[in-house]
């Protein structure tokens, strides 16, 4: 199972290839990861890494919280994740061990990456699920961008579970599949991943190994 981190999107831009070629791509600060407990299978029932990413004010944390990093060794971290991994791979870790973004991931390698959509807010169903809009001749009189009958009036004379309505639109998780890395910088901890990834400019997103 491929180690998994956490970044933050901070923008996109373009890169060359060395045949001239324009490459658009997103760039993600990820990590460096702070290793803050590991699980076992003999004492948790399944083995896996919990990381630490993005020191904050000492301030900010709640006691339980800083409890469980003062125990490891840790300094306050903003986000804390679980990783599930094969046993042999949490063996080899050690709590307060610091992973960057080269450990995990090089150039030419495809990511998964998972983050929190935009929020659009309340949208119609154009908008939301790309119904076509009404014709706006023919008699056509205030109702250009509507969604139509939703049902049947006498038998089963109830609206079914997940029609496709308006509602709230975004801020949903969402994960891109297949993503090629093209660039690694170690120093800056800096993935350069071609194509768009979802969220907002510094949001937090999870990067992994292709799983597929």
């Amino acid at each position: 199972m491929p180690l998994e981190m956490v970044g933050r999107k901070l923008g996109m831009t373009q890169v060359f290839s060395e045949s001239g070629d324009r490459v658009p791509v997103t760039i993600v600060r990820t990590g460096p990861c702070t290793v803050v407990q590991k699980k076992t299978a003999e004492n948790d029932g399944y083995s896996a890494v919990q990381l630490g990413f993005e020191e904050i004010k000492e301030s900010r944390l709640t006691r339980a919280r800083k409890g469980h990093l003062d125990k490891a060794g840790v300094g306050p971290r903003r986000v804390l994740f679980e990783v599930r991994l094969p046993a042999e791979e949490v063996g080899a870790l050690e709590v307060g061990q610091t992973i960057g973004c080269a450990d995990a991931f090089q150039p030419g390698q495809q990511v998964d990456v998972t983050g929190t959509t935009k929020g659009r807010g309340f949208t119609g169903v154009v908008k939301r699920h790309g119904f076509p809009t009404r014709t706006s001749s023919h008699g056509t009189h205030e109702y250009f961008r509507h969604g139509g009958a939703n049902g049947s009036g006498t038998f089963p004379g109830r609206v079914f579970p997940g029609l496709r309505m308006a509602g709230h639109y975004g801020d949903e998780s969402c994960t891109i599949l297949r993503l090629q890395v093209i660039k690694v910088d170690p120093e800056r901890n800096l993935l350069f991943i071609r194509g768009a990834v979802p969220g907002s400019v510094n949001g937090l997103v999870r990067v992994r190994g292709a799983i597929r």
